[in-house]
């Protein structure tokens, strides 16, 4: 282990949580010792504590309450000194028409309409024949809070027009039954490949909702831990590097990332991408894995330090 020269600058990292989880949910266990193995100091606030914004380098990890308060967090985001993922990526990324971009650009996407407020409700035909299924969404939102899925028009339309209400862009989706065999969440740091773990279905068929966390914040989800086919690894590396492409940013820029697939190896599509806060999976490694994999991060926080003039010697001590 590292230990900490008092002749050399140490800087001060926040791993943000929000209020109702100011700890993290206990995935993220063992970061805090694995950047101290690298003679790095850090601790956990809810990223509204105004001591946030003394520290030199804040990391997004749980702040999962961000689409209630979404102005308030955006405008956070821009004066934190210095923020991972950086702040023009959680901006983009809040808002799931990210996806269009992504699509536009050739990366395979779950189909999206999105629908304004104000707009009207409009289904292409054909979309809820033969009993099909649509997921009716905000545009912005965590944790699957306010999707629901929908067989028939009128309750989509109902739910539909009580998002918008509330100043929501509303996001349809058609249902892709290879959801109910899980998602395959593929994790990068660094924009590097580091390892996958399965999410079981999340929303119940219609008529339904998710069940959430004692906290409100996230939907209760079933893990387990996967080892992907190359085919989904591939699209896991061209949705983060479309998006890099597309915020004129490196790929190594992106200190951690989540791209969340499903299907096989024929035809995997993407569900999403996960650039603010995921949840990394940590829980579904074997302890020497997770230790390793945890040290890819210590070092990726490393070298944002020495990206943003942070390093050990760019404010030495007499």
């Amino acid at each position: 282990m590292k230990t900490a020269r008092p002749d050399l600058f140490h800087p001060r990292i926040v791993f943000a949580g929000c209020p109702a989880l100011p700890d993290g949910d206990g995935d993220d266990a063992g970061l805090v010792g694995a950047l101290r193995r690298r003679g790095l100091h850090a601790r956990w606030l809810s990223w509204d504590d105004p001591a946030a914004l003394e520290a030199d380098l804040v990391i997004l990890r749980a702040a999962w309450d961000y689409t209630e308060r979404l102005d308030e967090f955006l405008a956070w985001t821009r004066r934190v000194p210095r923020l991972l993922n950086s702040p023009d990526v959680v901006a983009w990324n809040t808002d799931k028409r990210y996806l269009a971009d992504l699509a536009g650009a050739g990366v395979p996407t779950v189909p999206s309409l999105f629908i304004a407020p104000g707009q009207r409700f409009e289904l292409p035909e054909g979309v809820l024949a033969r009993g099909g299924e649509i997921v009716v969404k905000p545009a912005v939102g965590a944790g699957s809070s306010g999707a629901l899925r929908f067989s028939e028009r009128a309750p989509a339309r109902a739910h539909a027009a009580m998002l918008q209400a509330d100043g929501h862009t509303v996001l349809v989706q058609p249902f892709d039954p290879r959801v109910e065999e899980g998602e395959t969440a593929l994790v990068f740091l660094g924009g590097a490949a580091s390892h996958a773990f399965t999410k079981g279905p999340i929303l119940p068929p219609p008529g339904g909702a998710p069940v959430f966390d004692e906290s409100g914040t996230y939907a209760q989800e079933r893990l387990s831990p996967a080892e992907p086919d190359f085919e989904l690894w591939d699209l896991g590396h061209a949705a983060l590097s479309t998006a890099a492409a597309h915020l004129g940013i490196a790929v190594t820029e992106l200190l951690y990332a989540r791209v969340d697939v499903i299907g096989g190896p024929e035809a995997p599509v993407l569900l999403e991408l996960e650039l603010v806060e995921p949840s990394l999976g940590w829980r579904q490694l074997d302890e020497a894995s997770r230790q390793r994999q945890q040290r890819v991060f210590a070092l990726g926080v490393e070298s944002a330090l020495e990206r943003f003039g942070l390093g050990p010697l760019s404010h030495r001590r007499p």
